[in-house]
């Protein structure tokens, strides 16, 4: 896929270009333009008609190499095919599933991909069981530490797994390019996660019944640049946060690489405006952040309080990256104690570090009771998913919270 940027003084018929995105559009002069078009590697081009330098910048998948052939080789990790093999599946029979499950018991471990590399993995899909008690980690080429801790349903940015009906009495449905999450639970991803010797998915049962888990991870085996660099994944969760303190996101980041998201749960524990609080970037040991959100639901690409401040109501929702896509009413009051689920993937703008990264936000919103709309300190409790690319060895990741504190997040 290719970001195109078009800044002329003619007219340019942009008629290739697919539907779902502009449809046939005329432009007329003068005219500035973005289109998302196809290509595959990454280049400077001209454009013959202006004259004007174009730049193409190139995401994952594109569909153009949907029309050539590549000596790559497609390997899957299922219940039905749980080591991956080629012709691994069980026999074929036209009315019945196989081993479509697994069922982990409370203690156990299950091991759900054991893969040797080099190789990509390009698509997940998880269903049954979805809540807190699961806990999902990845291990890249033989690393004793994880490189992804959390729980299940907040790995696929979907922190509060108790609540099934937003504000509109429908399941919240987070739709975004790398993250998928359907009606119902159905936790998809796209991230993806490129590994040179070995890789080791599993997910262990904290809770105290057994739960049934249904897989499909995806992947490609294929040669591997250079610079190549490793998917992580940390969880933290704060119930609340602590009173004039800021809300660590991620932090002990050490080598190089590049912060590509956030998701974000939100329980609000009183009333007033929430979300004041602004996200902050530090990048190779700074004192001073280099990225300064200016609030909470700005970082997310929303304003003023997403309309409630406004529209005097919240209003949701999901794009390719980003949104807060489930708002869950305890009270149907504007300002009372309610859930917010939220996103930011930075593809278009990730934020490079050479050395190390962190990133915070803070937890004030503003009292409307007053005239002078006092900013005042708050004690919500936040739960996250930071998501970065790094190289490796990369450090280990903070401990998860107690078991009580997790299961918090399955309360309805």
């Amino acid at each position: 896929m290719v970001l195109e940027y078009y800044n002329g003084n003619y007219s340019k018929n942009v008629a290739g270009v697919p539907a779902i995105i502009f449809g046939p559009l005329q432009l007329v002069k003068p005219y500035c333009v973005i289109i998302l078009c196809i290509g595959e590697e990454p280049y400077m081009g001209w454009d013959s008609k202006s004259l004007r330098q174009r730049k193409h910048y190139r995401m994952s998948y594109p569909l153009e190499g949907l029309a050539t052939t590549a000596d790559y080789e497609t390997f899957a990790f299922s219940a039905e095919n749980p080591t991956g093999a080629r012709g691994g599946g069980k026999p074929d029979h036209p009315t019945m599933k196989d081993s479509a499950s697994i069922s982990i018991a409370p203690g156990e471990t299950a091991t759900i991909v054991d893969c040797e590399g080099p190789a990509e993995l390009r698509s997940w899909w998880c269903g049954g069981y979805s809540g807190s008690d699961f806990i999902l980690r990845v291990y890249w080429d033989g690393q004793e530490h994880p490189s992804v801790v959390s729980p299940l349903c907040a790995f696929f940015g979907f922190p509060f797994n108790g609540v099934t009906q937003d504000h509109t009495r429908k399941f919240p449905v987070l739709n975004s390019i790398p993250v998928l999450v359907t009606a119902y639970k159905g936790l998809n991803c796209f991230w993806p996660m490129p590994f040179r010797k070995h890789c080791r998915i599993t997910v262990t049962n904290i809770g105290k019944r057994s739960w049934p888990l249904y897989w499909m991870i995806t992947g490609i085996r294929k040669p591997l640049p250079e610079n190549t660099v490793y998917f992580h994944a940390s969880y933290r969760s704060a119930r609340p946060v602590p009173e004039q303190q800021v809300y660590t996101i991620i932090d002990g980041i050490r080598g190089q690489g590049h912060y590509v998201g956030t998701s974000l749960g939100i329980e609000v524990n009183d009333g007033a405006c929430w979300c004041e609080g602004e996200v902050k970037m530090f990048i190779d040991g700074e004192t001073n952040a280099s990225l300064n959100y200016t609030g909470t639901e700005d970082y997310f690409c929303g304003s003023f309080n997403f309309g409630a401040d406004q529209l005097r109501q919240y209003h949701d929702f999901s794009g390719p990256f980003c949104g807060m896509y489930g708002i869950s009413y305890r009270m149907c009051r504007l300002y009372a104690p309610n859930r917010f689920m939220a996103y930011r993937w930075h593809i278009p703008d990730p934020v490079y570090f050479k050395k190390s990264f962190r990133v915070t936000v803070q937890n004030f919103g503003i009292d409307y009771s007053t005239k002078q709309r006092e900013s005042v300190c708050r004690k919500d409790d936040f739960v996250s998913v930071a998501y970065w690319y790094q190289t490796l060895p990369s450090q280990p990741l903070a401990p998860l919270p107690d078991y009580d504190v997790i299961k918090l997040n399955d309360i309805p």
